[in-house]
């Protein structure tokens, strides 16, 4: 006796559909609590929508360096950047890379953007600087003046060290510690300078000494005042500094406020700077490597600072006005030099990082910018929502005319979507910093018709079974599979179109790829988890299965053919006598 045939499963999962029911609702359920646990019940608007000013900035190389364009670069050239703006007192400023050689800039609205646009524009500039007085970050009470007139560092009330990574406040004998500076000036020499002289001139103007006299009170009484708790006036003390100038700066930080001097070797001297661990000494260190001019420049400088008491034997490290570190010298120092202290992996990389910036041959054009203001914004977000309700209610008559009853389930389909894509939208927006612009909008748009189309192919199929004559419920699993691969190619060709829109586009067109591309993903997640179930379950009531005039599936209507049937062949006999 054979054995029973096993039974198969029903295609399609015809079976248990509210297993699929079940998790699509799971996930509604969780990106949903998701948006409101992470207090952003509603999409990021982009800088076209909500008002401000976008900047596309493209990096350039100088010929036979296209290598300094690489990731590392990119990254630091963000940071400086996002410093420059949010020293202009910009809130919720963007910058991030796009693609291997662009950055975008975002500006909200109510910054200055053309003040902005030649901040972020321009390249950054490093200097070593020698330092002349260090103080605590905050207003300081006027200090007291040598006899030229110039600050010096008995004025400054508990002088902290720029060592950053000791603890103690007073400065190691170390030839190369750690620390934070700012752009300053001062003499490295301990060579004294005439006194100044008040005689005036023949014509009644003041002498070159009494100019100088008078800088050098200007210059401690900028020092006393600044506070450099504030990032407005930490990018005000270094606005405007030209290397040849004495100037007064703060730390990265904030917590310390520097007297540097004219500029004794510029970021561009620097060959290559790395961060390596010392086996020996067990600790994080920086090296450095000058030009063959660079060199000479800074075996100068640490010859004349290595004699000086502290802090004037520090150099300053300083980019774009602020001080990245305030290493102490003690001997001098030629081709390379070791910067060492209490470093960790991270701060050892990211000073390395702004010691290469400032050697790098890299320059940025702007490849475009667009402002908007508040009103525009939203103008074109009403005019954006108003298209794709337009759009959307075209769909809907269309399915309901054509399809009658299975227009609530493209309808119900078209909802779960549209859930998915809001709280996705929302969640990226802290999450990547997904910004929704106008392009986007118009990308969600299509997306419409996108999925739409996923419906009715599939629609189709189930009625193109039923014209051959066969009842619902075979029909629904019949059509899935052929319908299935209509789908995947077909969403599959929307993905890659929108994957390479994506990659060779910059600026906000990336927003409508982004959305396209995120969308169509959806689909296929609606369709085999939603779409799909429901018409199974559909398919076993009477109104659908009875095929009702209005369910879209009255077998009448679509010209059904009669139900197949098998009949018995009855061979002729080829006997005379049983004829």
């Amino acid at each position: 006796m054979a054995a029973p045939k096993k039974r198969r499963a029903p295609a399609g999962g015809q079976g248990r559909p509210g297993r699929s029911l079940a998790l699509i609702l799971i996930a509604m359920v969780a990106l949903t609590g998701g948006m409101f646990l992470a207090d952003q019940p509603t999409p990021r608007l982009g800088i076209d929508l909500a008002g401000g000013t976008s900047i596309t900035l493209e990096a350039k190389s100088e010929p036979g360096q296209e290598s300094a364009i690489n990731k590392t670069n990119m990254d630091t050239a963000v940071q400086i950047m996002e410093r420059r703006v949010n020293g202009l007192g910009v809130s919720e400023a963007e910058v991030q890379t796009q693609g291997k050689s662009n950055i975008i800039v975002n500006i909200p609205k109510g910054t200055n953007s053309a003040q902005a646009r030649e901040q972020v524009g321009t390249t950054a500039k490093l200097y070593f600087r020698p330092v002349l007085t260090v103080a605590e970050g905050t207003p300081t009470p006027m200090p007291s003046a040598s006899s030229s007139g110039k600050p010096t560092p008995s004025g400054s009330p508990s002088a902290p060290t720029a060592d950053k990574g000791k603890s103690s406040a007073t400065p190691s004998t170390s030839a190369t510690t750690q620390g934070r500076a700012v752009t300053g000036a001062l003499k490295a020499d301990s060579t004294p300078t005439p006194k100044a002289s008040t005689t005036p001139k023949a014509d009644g103007t003041p002498s070159a000494s009494a100019a100088d006299e008078a800088a050098a009170a200007k210059l401690q009484k900028q020092f006393a005042a600044l506070d450099c708790s504030s990032k407005a006036s930490r990018a005000e003390a270094a606005r405007g500094a030209k290397p040849t100038d004495t100037v007064v700066a703060c730390s990265s930080e904030g917590d310390a406020k520097y007297v540097l001097g004219p500029s004794e070797v510029s970021g561009t001297e620097v060959d290559n700077a790395k961060a390596g661990f010392d086996q020996q000494r067990g600790m994080w260190v920086v090296n450095m490597e000058f030009t063959k001019q660079g060199s000479k420049q800074f075996q100068t400088i640490t010859k004349k600072l290595s004699a000086q008491p502290s802090p004037q034997n520090q150099f300053a490290i300083a980019l774009d006005g602020e001080v990245v570190s305030a290493p102490q010298v003690n001997t001098t120092l030629s081709g390379s030099a070791e910067i060492s202290g209490s470093f960790t992996q991270q701060s050892a990389e990211d000073l390395a990082n702004v010691l290469s910036y400032g050697a790098l041959p890299l320059s940025f054009k702007e490849a475009s910018v667009t402002t908007v203001t508040a009103a525009l914004g939203g103008e074109q977000l009403q005019a954006g929502l108003i298209a794709g309700a337009i759009g959307l209610a075209l769909v809907v008559i269309y399915l309901v005319a054509y399809y009658r009853g299975l227009a609530l389930i493209a309808l119900l389909s078209l909802l779960v979507s549209g859930i998915l894509t809001y709280t996705i939208m929302s969640l990226l927006g802290p999450a990547i910093g997904f910004a929704l612009n106008l392009p986007a909008v118009c990308g969600a748009i299509v997306a419409i018709g996108i999925t739409a189309d996923s419906f009715i192919v599939y629609f189709e199929r189930v009625r193109d079974e039923i014209r051959e004559g066969r009842t619902l419920r075979p029909a629904v699993e019949r059509a899935w599979p052929r319908a299935r691969r209509t789908i995947l190619v077909s969403d599959f060709v929307s993905f890659l179109a929108a994957a390479v829109l994506f990659v060779v586009t910059v600026g906000k067109v990336q927003g409508f790829a982004f959305t396209l591309g995120l969308t169509t993903l959806l689909d296929v997640v609606v369709v085999f988890l939603f779409t799909k179930p429901v018409m199974t379950l559909m398919a076993r009531t009477k109104f659908f299965a009875s095929g009702h005039p209005w369910s879209g599936l009255d077998p009448k209507r679509l010209g059904a053919k009669p139900p197949l049937r098998r009949s018995r062949r009855v061979n002729a006999p080829t006997d005379p006598k049983e004829a």
